[in-house]
C-alpha cells in the first residue's frame, strides 16, 4: 500500500532580478511512491532536489505542478494540512529551526502537548524518545547550550515523541560524530522494523543506506535510478558519473574487480566485504 505518492511533481522557486523574473526549477516531473512501512533512502548531491522533495511530504512546500498524496490526502487541500502533518513528521537539517523551548524535555513534549496527549503518556513518550537518541541525561538542560549534534538529536526526539506514521529525516546525522550517527540510524531503524513506522531518509552518507529497503537517486530534480541498495550501488560507474559516492566496501571491491579479481558480488558493508574477499583470497 502506498503511504506517500508523488505524481508528476514539479516545483520551482521564483527569482527576481533587475531585468526579468526567473523560475529556478528544482523538481522536474518526479513520480515516486513510498510504501507503508518502508524504509526508503533518497540520495543525491547538493542541488539535486532531494531536500525540496522531503519538504513536500508534509506540506511545508506545495507543488507548482502535479500533486503529492499522503494516504490519499492531497497536500494542497488546505483543510487537511493538519492531518498530513500528524501523519508525517519532518526532521530538518538545521535543528535550530525546530527547537522552541528553554528546557530539553519541554521541547520534546511540545509536539505531543499540541496533539492533546495525556500528561502521563507525554512523560512516557518524552523519556523514550530522549533515550532513543541517547540524550536522556540532558533532559533538564537548556537546548541553546548544547552542541550542534546534541541539538539535532533533541530535534529528532521531538518528532519521535509525536509518534507519527511516517518520519522524514533530512540529513539527520550531518552534525553528529560517528557514534552519534550510529545511534540515530539504529533508533530510526528500530522504529521502522519493530513498530512499522514508515521512514524516508535523506542523506549524503552512503553507508547509512545499505540496510534500507530501497534507495532513490536524484540528480537535477529528477529520479536518476532506484532499487534495492545492492541494485543501486552495483551501478558504480553511473553513481560516480553523477558526483556521488558508493559505500566504502563497495568502492574497494569495485576497484579490485577492475584490476581482474573475480568477485561473486559487490559488498555493501564491512562484513560482506570480508566474506566476499575470503572466497577468493583464502
Amino acid at each position: 500500500m502506498d503511504f506517500i505518492k508523488a505524481e508528476h511533481l514539479f516545483f520551482y522557486y521564483e527569482q527576481e532580478d533587475e531585468q526579468q523574473n526567473n523560475a529556478v526549477n528544482v523538481l522536474r516531473d518526479v513520480s515516486l511512491s513510498v510504501r507503508k512501512g518502508e524504509f526508503l533512502a533518497i540520495i543525491g548531491h547538493n542541488g539535486s532536489g532531494k531536500s525540496t522533495l522531503s519538504k513536500h511530504m508534509n506540506a511545508i512546500l506545495l507543488p507548482t505542478g502535479g500533486r503529492i498524496l499522503v494516504e490519499d490526502i492531497d497536500t494542497q487541500d488546505e483543510d487537511r494540512i493538519y492531518d498530513v502533518r500528524r501523519k508525517v513528521g519532518l526532521v530538518l537539517q538545521n535543528p535550530d529551526n525546530q527547537l522552541v523551548a528553554s528546557i530539553v524535555e519541554e521541547d520534546v513534549a511540545f509536539g505531543p502537548e499540541n496533539l492533546g496527549v495525556e500528561p502521563e503518556e507525554i512523560r512516557r513518550r518524552v523519556d523514550n524518545a530522549l533515550k532513543a537518541v541517547d540524550m536522556y541525561e540532558y533532559r533538564l538542560h537548556a537546548p541553546h547550550k548544547l552542541s550542534g549534534g546534541q541539538k539535532q538529536r533533541i530535534a529528532i526526539a521531538g518528532i519521535l515523541a509525536m509518534e507519527p506514521d511516517c518520519i522524514v529525516l533530512d540529513e539527520p546525522t550531518a552534525m553528529l560524530d560517528p557514534k552519534g550517527r550510529e545511534e540515530v540510524i539504529s533508533a530510526v531503524t528500530k522504529l521502522n522494523r519493530e513498530q512499522g513506522i514508515t521512514v524516508v531518509l535523506i542523506t549524503h552518507n552512503m553507508d547509512e543506506t545499505v540496510n534500507c529497503d530501497r534507495v532513490v537517486v536524484m540528480d537535477k530534480g529528477r529520479i536518476l535510478t532506484e532499487g534495492t541498495p545492492r541494485e543501486v550501488f552495483s551501478q558504480v560507474q553511473l553513481i560516480r558519473s553523477h558526483q556521488l559516492d558508493v559505500p566504502q566496501a563497495t568502492e574497494l571491491c569495485a576497484k579490485l574487480a577492475a584490476c581482474g579479481l573475480e568477485l561473486s558480488q559487490l559488498p555493501l558493508d564491512t562484513q560482506e566485504c570480508i566474506d566476499v574477499l575470503s572466497e577468493v583470497l583464502l
